[in-house]
């Protein structure tokens, strides 16, 4: 579920933001360690997935002060 529309972020509370971001951020260090070590992913597309999915909720934290 990394690919969250801009529309879904918006209508989330500051705290499912929140939360939802750590848990993007620990899958993403979870599929760059899995890179790393030399695994393969099943869809190498995710890890750009999950960046852009991060990358929206920052934006949307910042233009709503809450950072």
């Amino acid at each position: 579920m990394a690919n969250l529309k801009v529309r879904e972020i918006r209508y989330m509370t500051a705290d499912q933001r929140k939360s939802q971001l750590k848990r993007l951020q620990k899958e993403l260090a979870y599929l760059r360690a899995s890179v790393a070590t030399g695994g393969s992913l099943e869809k190498p597309s995710q890890v750009k997935q999950v960046k852009k999915t991060i990358a929206r909720i920052l934006t949307i934290q910042k233009e709503n002060g809450e950072r």
